[in-house]
Order: structure tokens, then sequence, then C-alpha cells
């Protein structure tokens, strides 16, 4: 008989239909049992001797909230038995719902699932396993309608104690990569390590979940620039690491990103379930992605009612060429834009979802600029090689490091901004970079109508050394301008077209944001991980009213 090795993991859920994906111990036929009757049953596909399913379920009604039950070859699998944890449930939500109760939208990035090894400072308590005990022990209390998990969902390159006595099981630590991950199955190990959590585990079963990946899913600093992917595509090992961590982001986290219309016209779903085992077909889409990053997009849009969230992948998409480097690859950009631009009056809120930041720290802001000047050789040889040793050293890679990107996405921003109809706001949602903050966007001139916000929320669960919390705080300050300005003088950086302004922060610990969104009014909170395993509200603000 087949088991539940992982999941299930509840992914897309709409007024009549959601997506459940589940990992089994063999081949079956997975089903989905809600409790009203609606439900979905399919086969699962094969990667790597894994098995997997993400099951459609279909005949939800809008407005309710049946619990669901999973079974493989007709024999129940979830809940566990004497799991303590409420029933799984799919929320699907009623005709109107953001004019009612309104959308609430989760979100942050960043989580160690075990202390890593090497003595690296412990990060206390998980708010994800937190807000699960919050919604286990009144399964009625508000929830999220979605969560957002905004990249670094696994480690490759800074892996626990126990991870690291498993992989020396398998093979030598002596060699590249050593302790860190170096294929599919090792990345396997790192979901079963994160997912597994009981609390974590029934968490992702009963709210729906988007994700994007980070760096660190793939490995730090990933694809900081063309120097850097020549360094790692002359190592031995880069080429499994990569294409492990990008087919495995893809069956556990990009698949349910989709809708099921989506998925129905997937060329790469469909190659994989194609044959008896879709190794051979996935291995073949993910290095397709490698060699052309604009042969595959990892980039999605939702739209919850009258919010819309496209989730922008700002790592694969890159452009590396130092003479026309860019965050988004023309394709990419063009995307970016359609779903933007596309059908304006449909909604009164946009998130963009990046994993980085597009407004920084001012001196962090400034640093990236001035350092991305150096590296295209405005100052000469010499210190285009200091620019790269630098960018690697400081992870100077966001948004700012690209600046004609981050000048296309402000010009964006700004013209959705100024529509008629436009939105009442334009969040953008990011992590990244171990603390929280909110900074709200202006121009010069033509000020869009719309509130235009940057949402920073980071770690869920991780540590921030001393210094760095010391050079965030800093980086806002007023001698911090002045030695940004100093530094993009001497590089000849252009002034960036949007001026913005701290509004909230820095705040430091492990942490979630939620917005609410009702008609055209917004709501944030932000609520941190305490010693007693409880949130506590740190700062709630109405950015938009009705």
């Amino acid at each position: 008989m087949a088991e539940l090795r992982l999941g299930p993991l509840l992914r897309f859920a709409d007024s009549s239909s959601a997506t459940v994906w589940v990992e089994t111990g063999g081949p079956c036929a997975v089903e989905v049992r809600c409790s009203n009757g609606a439900g979905g049953t399919s086969e699962t596909f094969q990667v790597s001797g894994h098995h997997y399913a993400l099951v459609t379920v279909t005949g939800l009604e809008p407005g309710t909230s049946p619990s669901y039950e999973v079974l493989l070859d007709d024999a129940p699998v979830w809940p566990l038995p004497g799991s303590g944890f409420p029933p799984s449930v799919i929320r699907s939500p009623g005709e109107g719902e953001d004019e009612g109760d309104g959308v609430r939208v989760a979100f942050g990035s960043c989580r160690w699932a075990a202390a890593p090894a090497g003595g690296k400072e412990w990060a206390g308590v998980d708010a994800l396993r937190t807000l699960a005990g919050r919604l286990a022990a009144d399964p009625g209390a508000e929830r999220p309608d979605v969560l957002l998990l905004l990249g670094d969902q696994v480690y490759a390159d800074e892996t626990s104690d126990e991870t690291r006595n498993w992989i020396a099981g398998r093979r030598g630590l002596d060699e590249a990569p050593g302790a860190e991950v170096a294929d599919y199955e090792e990345y396997c190990h790192l979901y079963y390590e994160s997912w597994l959590d009981p609390e974590v585990r029934w968490l992702l079963s009963t709210v729906p979940s988007l994700m994007i990946f980070d760096d660190h899913d793939i490995i730090d600093d990933w694809n900081t620039s063309a120097a850097w992917l020549a360094d790692m595509r002359a190592t031995g090992w880069w080429s499994q690491r990569l294409l492990g961590g990008l087919m495995s982001y893809w069956v556990h986290q990009h698949l349910g990103n989709l809708s099921p219309a989506e998925l129905a016209d997937d060329p790469a779903y469909a190659a994989v379930r194609a044959t008896e085992d879709g190794t051979k077909a996935l291995r073949a889409v993910t290095e397709a992605a490698d060699a052309d990053p604009a042969s595959f997009r990892w980039s999605y849009r939702r739209d919850f009612g009258r919010v819309r969230v496209v989730m922008v992948d700002s790592r694969a998409a890159r452009v590396l060429g130092e003479d026309r480097r860019a965050m988004l690859d023309p394709g990419e950009a063009g995307w970016l834009r359609e779903q933007v631009r596309q059908d304006p009056e449909a909604y009164d809120h946009l998130l963009i979802g990046t994993s980085l930041p597009w407004l920084l720290p001012h001196l962090v802001h400034d640093v990236e600029a001035w350092d991305a000047a150096l590296c295209a050789g405005e100052r000469g040889g010499r210190w285009a090689r200091f620019g790269e040793r630098m960018r690697r050293a400081a992870d100077l890679e966001h948004w700012a490091a690209f600046p004609a990107s981050f000048a296309d996405l402000a010009g964006l921003i700004a013209e959705t901004g100024r529509a008629t109809p436009g939105p009442a706001s334009v969040c953008v949602l990011s992590g990244d970079v171990h603390h929280a903050y909110i900074a709200e966007a202006s121009w010069p001139s033509a000020q869009p109508a719309a509130r235009v916000l940057q949402l920073t929320c980071s770690p869920v669960h991780n540590s921030v050394p001393a210094y760095m919390r010391f050079g965030f705080r800093f980086g806002w300050s007023a001698p911090a301008r002045l030695l940004g300005r100093l530094l993009t003088r001497h590089g000849r950086s252009p002034r960036p077209p949007v001026k913005w302004r701290k509004r909230g922060g820095p705040w430091f610990g492990n942490q979630l944001m939620t917005l609410t969104l009702r008609g055209r009014s917004a709501r944030l909170r932000l609520e941190q991980a305490e010693a007693d395993g409880t949130l506590r509200t740190v700062h709630q603000s109405a950015l938009t009213e009705a």
C-alpha cells in the first residue's frame, strides 16, 4: 500500500476548484474527498524515483469551507491518526468577498527549517509554526486567504547537522559541494526537513500558498553576474546542483502556483505525465531553461476578486552581460507589463511579488547603483575588478544593482498608478533582507493617484547579526544619504527616477505581514513570533481608505 510521504499542500483555491499536492511512496491513484461531496482524483507521476500528484478538486461552492481527506488507492492517509490538529479545510471565497470580509494576504520569506551547522546564531521561534498554532487553537479565527512565500523556502547552501549527516551517508563531504546539497535527491531531503514539521505541514494543508524562489533555494548570490556564472559553470558540480534545484522547485513549488486551466495547457506538465518516468522530460525542460532563461517562465499571476497578484522571477530571468544587464530579460519584462496593464479596471489593488526589494534603505540602494557603474567600467578596469569583488562579498544584486530595470519598474508602476480607472494601491511585496520595513514612493512630477509602497517582510525564521541591524538602521539616516550621494557621484550613476521615504521600521525578528484588502481600502499588520509561541502585533496601519 502506498504511503503519504509529504503533504498534502493546498495550493490553488477559488470559488469552485482547488489543487492539492502530495508525494507518495509509490505509484497510485490519489483522491481528495471533501465533506460536501466535492473532490478529485489523479494518478501519480514519477521524477527521479519519487512519486507525486497534483489533484484538481472540483465541485466546490462559493462561501463554503468543507473539510477534506486524502486517499491513496482508496485507503485514507490524511488526516493523520491522532494528529491533534483540526481537519484540513478548503475555503472557497464567496461572491464579492473582497467587498465583505476582504482578501487577506500573508507574506514573508527566508525560513530555516532547522539550525544550520557551523555555529550560526540560532533563529528563535518560527513565525510559520506560530501562525499554525494560532489557527489550530481556534479554527474559526481570522486566517489568511493565501500565504505568499517569497523565497528561500529551503537553504541548499546552509544545511543542518542532521542533513549533513544524512548527506555523509550517501557520499563524501570532502569534495565540492561538501555539506551543501548536490542533486535532486538531496533537495528532496530539504523539503522533507522543512515541510514534515507537524505544525507547518498542517498549516500548508489548510491555507492556500503561492511561492517563488530566491537565491538560497539554489545557492547564495545565484546569478549575481556573468563572471559569477562563468566561475560556477567551470566547477564540476554546478550543473547537477542547478538542475536538481530547478527540477525540485518545479515539482514542489512551481506546479502549485498554476491554476487548473494553466496546468491543462502546460507543455512541461503534460510531458512529465506522459511517460512512466518523467525524469528525462523534466530534466530537458530545466536544461533548456538554464541554457536560455527565456525558454521557460517561472513568473505567474493570480487574481483574488479585485486584488491582482503578479509574482515576478527576479533570479532566473536575469540578463547578466554588463553591456545589457537587466533584472528581467525582454520577454519577461514584456510579460510583466502585459499582466499589470491588462484590464486595469478589473482590480483595486496591485501586488507585485518579487523576492528582492525594489526600494531599499537609501545607502544600500546607492552602494548597489555605484557598484553597478564600477562593474560596467565607468571608472576603468581596476575599479571594475574591485566592483565585481565587492558585488559578490556584499550581496549587491537587488533591483538597485540593475539600474535600467529599477527605472523600468518605477515607470511601469507610475503609469499604472496614474491610470484612470486605476488601482487604489500598488504594493511591491519582498523579503530577502532579514528585516521588515515600509517605504513609500513618490515622483517629482505627476504623482500617481494610487499609493505606492514597498512592503518588505523577512525572515520567517532566520537570524540577523548585530552588525547588519546597525547597517540597515544607518542606511535610512541623513548621514547615510549624504554618503550615498558621494558614492553615486563617483560612479557617475544616474539619479533614480523615483524618490522614497521610510514609513515604518526597520523591524527585526521572525515575522509575517498581512494585508487586508476590502474594496479600495487596504490595511497592514506586522506580527512577530514570541518566545511563548504567540504572534505579537508590532505594527498596524491603514494604507488606503475606501
